[in-house]
């Protein structure tokens, strides 16, 4: 494989336009460029988060094949024609949110971000993923071929959920919402 970048400037976002893999060239403001920058955020995240856990972990082991899955995300979001989000890929992730959420007690309050490092970051990662949500279904309404893609971010912010609660519940200090204004 040649090499990836030769340069890490290249002065043609200069006029306010970014370019997609296929070449076109889209203002930097439109949605679709929200979406791959909120998903960028998203796997940096991800990445600090994975460095944050113990590498012998399952979680880590699933969250360092979601974290190749989100770069996948990114491609589709710059490659207008392709898709490379699978119903597959969906429902693998489907199955792995029950597995972690057959683990949890059942919900009777809000959880709040927080209880370690680790969780909190999880609560982060899951947050950014519903803000690249939203601007996906923004920019891709009306595009069956990218159906997956938006079902997967879906998903994925609900798969961190379950990770942030189980991550915090290993670490003793799961944070639920005390209503401060109840009697």
């Amino acid at each position: 494989m040649g090499h990836r970048l030769s340069k890490l400037y290249t002065t043609t976002g200069d006029n306010g336009t970014s370019g997609l893999a296929d070449g076109s060239r889209v203002d930097k403001w439109q949605p679709i460029m929200h979406a791959m920058g909120a998903v960028d955020e998203a796997n940096s995240h991800l990445g600090e988060l994975i460095a944050l856990m113990d590498a012998s972990s399952p979680l880590t082991k699933q969250f360092s094949s979601l974290q190749h899955l989100l770069f996948n995300v990114g491609g589709e979001l710059a490659m207008p024609d392709y898709s490379l989000i699978s119903s597959a890929d969906v429902s693998a992730l489907e199955s792995q949110i029950d597995e972690l959420n057959e683990q949890l007690p059942p919900l009777k309050e809000f959880v709040l971000p927080g209880g370690s490092m680790a969780a909190a970051k999880a609560h982060v990662v899951r947050s950014v993923l519903r803000r690249a949500e939203r601007y996906a279904f923004e920019a891709l309404i009306g595009q069956p071929k990218h159906e997956n893609l938006c079902k997967w971010l879906n998903r994925s912010s609900d798969y961190f959920f379950a990770a942030a609660r189980l991550i915090a519940r290993d670490s003793g200090a799961e944070v639920l919402w005390e209503n401060p204004t109840k009697a």
